[in-house]
């Protein structure tokens, strides 16, 4: 789930933007599913990095049972 809120002003940058990640499986470490959400937001997505010169970024994430 992703939600943001954009600058009132031009040009309307994002200012803030909220990811939550709800992961499910069968035997999943939290462990493990935390570091691939971490490292999916800090290292690999290029998009993260651009919006975070402008918008302060949160990332939340839990995993759900199945």
């Amino acid at each position: 789930k992703v939600s943001a809120e954009r600058a009132s002003t031009d040009p309307k940058v994002f200012t803030r933007i909220g990811m939550h990640f709800t992961v499910s499986g069968q035997q999943l470490d939290a462990q493990a599913v935390a570091r691939a959400v971490a490292l999916s937001h800090e290292k690999y997505c290029s998009a993260t990095a651009m919006l975070a010169k402008t918008a302060q970024i949160e990332v939340s994430h839990e995993v759900a049972p199945t």
